[in-house]
């Protein structure tokens, strides 16, 4: 539970790290569900040829890395999400067991239901980041959930339908994240502005002039700790220095009954003091929910979520 200073230092600032959130015991599911994922994810391409390494003295840090330099792709398989892109009706997600355990860890919830009240629904802007090391990247990597992620907010990547709704951000450290390995940036004070100009360069970024970088300040959080951010703050990551991966999450909750600014994408209500019946407790509805909207949306035309175009004014 957050103290009444952290809460002010939450409304002051726009974010709050919280050590010691999410349980050890649902962090060790969710890293063996995903070690299971990678497995027969490795299995595959090694039996395709895809990957040269035989896979079975290879741990799941090798077997990632390996996949990454064969141009595997790793992460929409392990991603929480479907894309932001054009969805097929074969395109990867994963929706486990853990990873459900892990959005509906009750410690986390006790902590959001401090800050935007008692009625929450798990919003579907979600990911995993599973960060190699830099000096292991292509040259011309530029995905942002591969190689550090560009300054933004996170309500630019919502529909503007969310422009008013009570939503916080949480992001989730499986493993340490230092400033050595990538850990998160802020630029505190911010959440009284108001929505700033994001460019689609690169990455999807906040437009040159708009922020002043030299006030950035490094969050670094231990495994289990979490970031808490207001949607309208600022944020980014640092370089990946090391010779490991960063593992973190990045969820979403938002107040029930308002947009969720992904709403083509399941959302699903994770607690309800006054209806406590409503709340999700299967994970197997989650996951079919996930089915069902892919199935929706595949092969249809892509629903852009950015609200900026690249020859906007602040862009050219």
């Amino acid at each position: 539970m957050l103290t009444q200073d952290q809460i002010g230092k939450f409304r002051t600032d726009g974010y709050l790290v919280v050590e010691d959130v999410i349980p050890g015991d649902v962090l060790d599911r969710v890293q063996a569900e995903y070690s299971d994922v990678l497995n027969r994810l490795y299995d595959g391409w090694y039996n395709k040829g895809l990957v040269k390494n035989e896979p079975s003295r290879m741990t799941f840090w090798d077997k990632l890395l390996s996949a990454y330099q064969a141009g595997c792709d790793y992460f929409q398989p392990l991603d929480i999400s479907l894309p932001g892109d054009r969805i097929m009706a074969d395109t990867p997600l994963h929706i486990g067991p853990a990873v459900f355990d892990l959005l509906t860890a009750q410690p986390m919830l006790d902590v959001v239901e401090q800050l935007i009240g008692p009625e929450l629904v798990s919003n579907p802007i979600q990911h995993v980041r599973l960060k190699p090391p830099a000096l292991k990247l292509c040259k011309d990597e530029v995905r942002a959930h591969i190689t550090a992620t560009d300054w933004h907010q996170d309500r630019a990547v919502a529909l503007e339908d969310a422009d008013q709704t009570d939503m916080v951000t949480v992001w989730i450290a499986v493993n340490d994240a230092t400033v050595e390995n990538g850990c998160l940036q802020v630029l505190p004070k911010a959440q009284d502005q108001s929505i700033l100009p994001h460019c689609a360069r690169t990455q999807t970024g906040i437009a040159d002039g708009f922020i002043d970088e030299d006030r950035a300040v490094p969050l670094p959080v231990k495994a289990g700790g979490i970031i808490l951010f207001h949607p309208l703050t600022p944020h980014a990551s640092l370089v990946n220095e090391t010779d490991r991966f960063r593992w973190s999450f990045d969820i979403r909750f938002s107040a029930t009954g308002q947009p969720t600014g992904r709403d083509h994408f399941p959302s699903f209500i994770a607690r309800s003091r006054s209806h406590p019946e409503t709340e999700l407790r299967d994970w197997r509805v989650c996951k079919s929910n996930w089915e069902a909207a892919r199935a929706r949306l595949s092969g249809q035309p892509h629903i852009d979520i950015h609200r900026w175009t690249s020859d906007s004014p602040f862009c050219a």
